[in-house]
């Protein structure tokens, strides 16, 4: 299955070229550093490409004067990861070893190098997703969690992190291995969330998490903006490498993970390119890198509350912590979320057996028991092949007889022919049980009601679209999905009522919920934004 990140460990480490080297030079300014100066520091803003001329640049140990890796980067070599592409943070302090020489280019100018000399913009990239693969590979990450199958704050913070490609290391608590005894140890064997060298987070959340990874941006330093697009699922993510490319600023703001639903797809096998499947992560990602290349920017864990507009046409998106960003233009492309069924108990086992998503974090705490999967669609199907590797029976539950009118074919046909996987027709979850956490679920179906020992439910059905802060702007139908075109009264098939609005994807009513048609429709959907807003910018006439 495809993938993404060169593997540093067996890639070359070979310096920029002289042509490219010299483009460098052009565009920067040289700077001197004594050893043990500190190049870049922990939490600083990366606001500049550092490229080493003469000398040595290493990573320091954040909690003690030690060089914390064996390698360094030497003469032709340059510092940073992806977050350099998103202006992020730094996440370990970076020093002088010896005397060292850099050349250096400010941010913005060396995404535009990198635009006009495409040869450079790959290498980069390259290496940039590699060491971000390397770390998230590594086995001594610096934030270790533990008990997340116990306690639902702490795996929100472990789903957080594996979504979102976060090293990090997981333990369970009932784990006799030597280590997971002194984290226990330090923890009260209470779970938790460990960061740096032992030390407790307080009250863990997804934010804390993406700040400590400099992932959060300090939004109110971005200024007004041409586009904030609002979702980072495949339409968002679409819509942001063609914003970029075109040249608007643009700033993606996502709640939970870049990929939204798809992100949480452990093989898509039926998108064009792709013979072999990708991960929902995976595509996205990519698509999430080729943007930032551009200059797209994304924040998250971030939620948009409310929406103004201004006098002037712009409109002002109010976020969860009451920063504010204002854009010319805004395209909705939330998605939707899985209904929650009317079970009592439910969200007392959310994120302690019941889920909204299967992943590896989820597929592993079901290793050994039974899963049971609530849903006939694709994103249904696909997470009980999944869980079949690890659990030792699936069952998945459908209210039709059939699903033909639901999943694509060469799904279904695995599924029917998977002796891991029971396929329960006309059959319905009716109670949850459990102490903790869900221990099992008593279903009805053609032969009457019985009870099914499980470890993890996954309920894949219905669609909720994420629009409730358009009210009062854009119009919507009665199941609150965003009209667009005829039925908006918009002349543009992605325009909605509201002047400067615009939605693609799943939350857009009459969408096909595709991954495909998602891209395309946050593709083309651009160049209705540009025209919106160079035709904002030009002045009125009488």
């Amino acid at each position: 299955m495809e993938t993404i990140g060169f593997d540093l460990t067996q890639m070359k480490r070979v310096p920029l070229s002289e042509e490219h080297l010299a483009a460098i030079r052009e565009v920067g300014t040289e700077c001197s550093y004594v050893a043990g100066d500190i190049v870049a520091a922990t939490g600083e803003a990366l606001t500049r490409f550092v490229l080493v001329l003469e000398g040595e640049i290493e990573v320091k140990d954040p909690y003690s004067e030690a060089r914390l890796l064996e390698s360094g980067l030497g003469p032709g070599q340059f510092m940073g990861d992806i977050n350099f592409l998103n202006g992020g943070a730094t996440i370990l302090p970076m020093r002088a070893a010896v005397d060292t020489r850099t050349v250096e280019v400010p941010r913005k100018e060396m995404l535009d190098l990198m635009a006009r000399i495409p040869e450079l913009s790959d290498h980069i990239i390259g290496v940039f997703t590699a060491r971000r693969r390397r770390t998230f590979e590594a086995s001594d990450s610096a934030i270790k969690v533990v008990g997340a199958e116990r306690d639902p704050a702490v795996q929100r913070v472990a789903s957080f992190l594996s979504r979102n490609r976060i090293p990090h290391l997981n333990f369970a608590l009932d784990d006799d291995a030597d280590e997971t005894a002194r984290l226990c140890n330090l923890s009260d064997h209470e779970p938790a969330v460990f960061v740096g060298k032992d030390e407790v987070m307080a009250d863990p959340t997804p934010r804390k998490v993406a700040q400590m990874f400099g992932l959060d941006l300090d939004v109110t330093d971005t200024g007004d903006i041409d586009l904030l697009i609002v979702g980072g699922g495949p339409a968002g993510v679409a819509a942001a490498v063609y914003a970029g490319s075109e040249g608007l600023s643009a700033l993606v703001v996502e709640d939970s993970a870049i990929g939204g639903q798809a992100g949480a797809s452990s093989r898509i096998e039926n998108y064009m390119g792709f013979p072999t499947g990708i991960s929902g992560a995976d595509l996205t990602l990519r698509g999430q890198i080729q943007a930032m290349k551009f200059g797209t920017r994304f924040a998250m864990p971030r939620r948009v509350e409310k929406l103004e507009r201004l006098s002037d046409r712009r409109y002002c998106a109010t976020l969860d912590d009451g920063d504010t960003i204002c854009a010319g233009a805004v395209l909705v492309a939330t998605g939707v979320q899985y209904r929650r069924l009317p079970l009592d108990r439910l969200e007392e086992f959310e994120s302690a057996g019941v889920f909204y998503a299967a992943t590896e974090m989820e597929a592993r705490w079901c290793r050994g028991g039974t899963a049971v999967v609530i849903g006939g669609g694709n994103s249904a199907g696909q997470a009980a092949m999944y869980l079949s590797r690890s659990a030792d029976h699936v069952h998945v539950l459908i209210r039709g007889n059939s699903l033909a009118a639901s999943m694509s074919d060469y799904l279904s046909s695995r599924l029917e022919s998977d002796p891991r996987i029971t396929i329960d027709y006309g059959t319905s979850c009716t109670a949850l049980h459990g102490n903790t956490r869900l221990e099992a679920i008593t279903i009805e179906g053609p032969d009457g009601e019985r009870t099914i020992d499980t470890k993890g439910l996954f309920i894949m059905i219905g669609a909720a679209p994420n629009t409730g802060w358009l009210e009062g702007h854009a119009d919507t139908d009665e199941r609150g999905f965003v009209k667009t075109g005829d039925a908006a009264g918009a002349a543009n098939d992605y325009a909605t009522s509201a002047p400067g609005i615009f939605a693609v994807g799943d939350c857009r009513a009459g969408s096909v919920k595709r991954v495909a048609s998602a891209v395309g429709e946050g593709s083309v959907v651009v160049s209705s934004i540009w025209q919106h807003i160079r035709a904002a910018k030009e002045p009125a006439t009488l």
